[in-house]
């Protein structure tokens, strides 16, 4: 486990940069959870997960009911995992919003940034936990191989981190 640093947060961005989707995750009026995809926008160097939201749909309502949510990325091509859990707020914002603005996010706004429905989720990390196993596949066999001819787990097949803000 490590504190937050300059530079695990740049590797955490890094992680998620090139993935496209989320599975956000949040606590439902009945306390059962739902998840749902969401196109991040930016891990900002504050250690905020930045989302666009309807500020008037049920997950917006879900995250001003239950703040603590969770996202997780994964690109199985790559084998990279990250699940990341924090506080979130639903914010309006016109300069943030002004600032991650992009055509995917126009196609779910027609109205453009002057959408009144138009609104964020801030989601200020609390901690952060990564799977890299960048090893090869044909690593992977032999290390998984040789943990069933021996008995054990499979071992060196990747990094793990976990990162506390």
């Amino acid at each position: 486990m490590s504190q937050v640093t300059d530079n695990s947060l740049k590797n955490l961005r890094s992680k998620i940069k090139s993935i496209r989707f989320g599975m956000l995750t949040t606590v439902n009026k009945d306390q059962s959870l739902s998840s749902r995809p969401m196109t991040q926008q930016e891990l900002d160097d504050n250690g905020v997960l930045w989302f666009f939201i309807a500020a008037d749909s049920q997950l917006a309502r879900d995250i001003t009911s239950h703040s603590n949510i969770n996202v997780t990325f994964a690109e199985p091509n790559d084998n990279v995992y990250v699940a990341i859990a924090g506080h979130a707020d639903v914010i309006k914002n016109r300069q943030k919003a002004e600032q991650l603005w992009n055509s995917e996010v126009a196609e779910w706004f027609p109205l453009g940034i002057d959408d009144p429905h138009l609104a964020l989720i801030k989601l200020t990390v609390h901690c952060a936990e990564y799977w890299d196993a960048h090893s090869n596949k044909m690593m992977q066999l032999f290390s998984a191989a040789k943990a069933a001819i021996v008995g054990e787990p499979p071992k060196n097949t990747g990094k793990h981190e976990k990162i506390d803000f």
